[in-house]
């Protein structure tokens, strides 16, 4: 019996970027079924949000994910240029965010197109690898959009086409973390219970045993 999970996750994430991974491995190894639900990142969903936090965070986020990249074998760095626009010293956001918007309409446009999964973990690798500098430039983007199996000017066209639609299914994403009792990403969600974070990959799985989690024939 196929079991299935809804994965909410930002390009934005460190997190998410760390967690993908092991949850391609799941679905690959595993008869599961992932839902990939591209959702905006709290800086950009929450007004305010950065300016709330302890001013220690952010530095402590940056080591811890370091840390779990070198853990997990990975390479990791800052994104060159931030997938948000906002200056760091004040917590400020723009109201604008193009990088931000056109990334995960995409992605929901990936989702739709049955190459979601695929499709972020390539991009995430550009963003966050620390191999990249300038994602957003050249043909980074375009070249990890094909290796997903996409072509990235269809994917423009629908998002400029149906930039509305796709918009409010992110919105939706938001209202389906929010009603499950989550906010934050990667958050994995398996029979309405959430699992946040990418420490919880292996509480996931437990719980999927419990549920009669088979691998798949072959793997």
């Amino acid at each position: 019996m196929t079991l299935h999970v809804e994965v909410f996750w930002s390009f934005r994430s460190p997190y998410s970027y760390l967690a993908t991974p092991r949850l391609a491995q799941i679905e690959a190894e595993y008869d599961v079924e992932l839902q990939i639900r591209p959702v905006y990142p709290l800086a950009v969903r929450v007004d305010g949000f950065f300016k709330r936090q302890d001013k220690r965070w952010p530095m402590y986020v940056a080591r811890d994910c370091f840390r779990t990249a070198q853990m997990l074998g990975m390479t990791f760095g800052p994104p060159r240029p931030d997938p948000i626009v906002m200056d760091m010293a004040t917590g400020e956001v723009a109201k604008e965010q193009p990088y931000i918007r056109r990334l995960t309409h995409l992605g929901q446009a990936a989702v739709e197109k049955g190459r979601g999964l695929p499709f972020i973990l390539e991009v995430r690798h550009l963003i966050w690898s620390g191999q990249v500098q300038g994602w957003n430039e050249g043909d980074h983007l375009a070249r990890a959009t094909e290796r997903a199996g996409l072509d990235l000017p269809e994917l423009d066209r629908t998002v400029e086409a149906e930039g509305e639609r796709l918009e409010a299914t992110i919105q939706a994403s938001h209202a389906r973390l929010e009603e499950v009792g989550h906010w934050g990403v990667p958050t994995m969600v398996f029979k309405d219970e959430p699992f946040f974070g990418q420490d919880r990959i292996e509480t996931l799985l437990w719980r999927m045993r419990q549920h009669g989690l088979t691998e798949r024939a072959g793997a």
